[in-house]
């Protein structure tokens, strides 16, 4: 099972697996195009993919969307951030996929609006994704400059691998969690969704 291989082949695994969903290969040769500061494609195309391989469906099989988080904290405005989607528009036009943009300097300015919980300032677009609400999600790739790809997998990769999910109850709230879950599982029949910890009683787990 990849899931209990080393690390490093665990990253070999990640990598040829993703390498077979044709559309993210496109958004991470785009993406790159623009030129965001600290960007990373993140989420559910990254993990679906994983999940779709796995188990023998299509690559990009029940993939809703592919997220694109950037970090630039010198203009917290809307309209700088819109400026960034709308080039974003250009840059990935002709896909058949949504990309949606979004810049992580701002997501304490509507959180607690869409979540219902305050969202302390992130101060990076990988603090962001620490947030997510469960650790299966915590993932993000990026194309350097040189070519290379660069992961960032705090929680590494076995459960994306063994098709577990994982609360992570730091931020978002039980709610987001359990509504993604059941829309997973839908989805993805064969996947272990671990409960929320019955010990957290406040709100506490991002994205």
């Amino acid at each position: 099972m990849i899931s209990r291989l080393p690390l490093d082949e665990q990253l070999a695994a990640f990598r040829a697996v993703l390498s077979r969903n044709d559309a993210l290969m496109e958004v991470l040769t785009r993406v790159a195009t623009l030129d965001l500061p600290g960007w990373y494609v993140t989420a559910g195309c990254l993990f679906q993919t994983v999940w779709n391989v796995v188990t023998g469906r299509p690559p990009t099989n029940g993939i809703r969307d592919y997220d694109v988080f950037y970090f630039d904290g010198s203009d917290l405005s809307w309209e700088a951030e819109d400026a960034v989607i709308a080039a974003g528009r250009e840059v990935f036009g002709g896909l058949p996929v949504e990309v949606e943009i979004r810049n992580e300097a701002r997501v304490h300015l509507w959180y607690e609006d869409k979540f219902g919980v305050a969202c302390p300032p992130y101060d990076c677009t990988e603090a962001a994704i620490d947030n997510f609400a469960a650790t299966t999600c915590c993932l993000g790739l990026r194309l350097e400059t040189d070519g290379r790809w660069r992961v960032y997998a705090p929680h590494g990769l076995s459960d994306v691998f063994g098709l577990v999910v994982r609360p992570n109850p730091v931020l978002a709230p039980r709610s987001v969690y359990e509504s993604k879950t059941a829309r997973w599982r839908e989805q993805w029949p064969e996947l272990t969704v671990l409960d929320w910890p019955s010990s957290v009683t406040t709100a506490s787990s991002g994205g």
